[in-house]
């Protein structure tokens, strides 16, 4: 079962795109983050056309999570738990039901932060509180999880191609990176750093001073598995390409081969 993360940065603007990555790629699961639409407004028709049952966490202009799924979605949750007043739609999972496993599938889209320090940054700090809590919760239930989106953290220095230029963004931030290694640290496994080693991989370049002609990207959008999940898991990629192509979204497809 191919699964895949990608935040579409609105999903009126890249619904073409969209479509075509799904025609070429043939994912059977998608996060969606981003695609700023509330749940009635969001275009269900051409993904249901291709075979996907669609569930969505919107919010209008901002924000917003979805997944797609050719298989069934059951046991549908909207909102990351830990604050009821929290009215960003940021979370959304969903339980998987394979041929030989269950796979609960979480997609999020964490808060970007900046300015840092600042309110917008505490918001971050405290957001990633509540999703440690929620990944332990996974953990404990010791059955295949994963957790997947746009993290909107730089792990390391060589996840990005100048990572001097990082250095006091919420992204980058030691804090920032010290909340995202508690998480790890719970027991997961991040699928593409379990594969793949080294600088130059990125799933992210700004759509200014022509980031992606001088590939000067950074890599931020992650999959993280329970050790149940991590073993069933056979292949992590980037589809950096996607980039290229017209009206593109400034992120592109994280994607694993799971064996549900």
């Amino acid at each position: 079962m191919k699964i895949a993360t990608f935040n579409i940065n609105g999903i009126k603007a890249r619904l073409s795109a969209l479509c075509d990555w799904l025609d070429e790629a043939q994912p059977d699961i998608v996060a969606l983050q981003e695609i700023k639409s509330v749940d009635d407004a969001f275009p269900r028709e051409p993904f249901e056309e291709r075979g996907y049952n669609v569930e969505t966490h919107g919010q209008k202009s901002f924000n917003g999570v979805a997944l797609l799924s050719k298989h069934p979605l059951e046991d549908v949750v909207r909102g990351l738990p830990g604050d009821e007043s929290d009215e960003q739609a940021r979370w959304i999972e969903a339980t998987v039901v394979g041929e030989t496993h269950a796979l609960r599938v979480c997609g999020m889209y964490l808060p970007n932060g900046n300015p840092a320090p600042g309110p917008k940054y505490d918001y971050k700090l405290a957001w990633m509180e509540r999703l440690h809590d929620r990944a332990q919760a996974l953990m404990e239930a010791e059955e295949p999880a994963l957790i997947m989106g746009d993290y909107n953290i730089i792990p390391q220095a060589e996840d990005a191609k100048t990572p001097e230029s990082w250095r006091e963004d919420a992204l980058f931030r030691p804090e920032s990176r010290a909340a995202y290694r508690r998480i790890l640290n719970l027991g997961f496994t991040e699928a593409f750093r379990a594969r793949t080693s080294g600088p130059g991989h990125y799933s992210f370049w700004d759509y200014q001073a022509g980031a992606w002609q001088r590939d000067n990207g950074i890599r931020i959008d992650h999959v993280l598995l329970t050790p149940e999940a991590a073993d069933l898991v056979t292949e992590c990629k980037i589809d950096a390409y996607v980039r290229g192509k017209e009206k593109p979204s400034d992120h592109v497809p994280v994607w694993i081969d799971i064996s549900l």
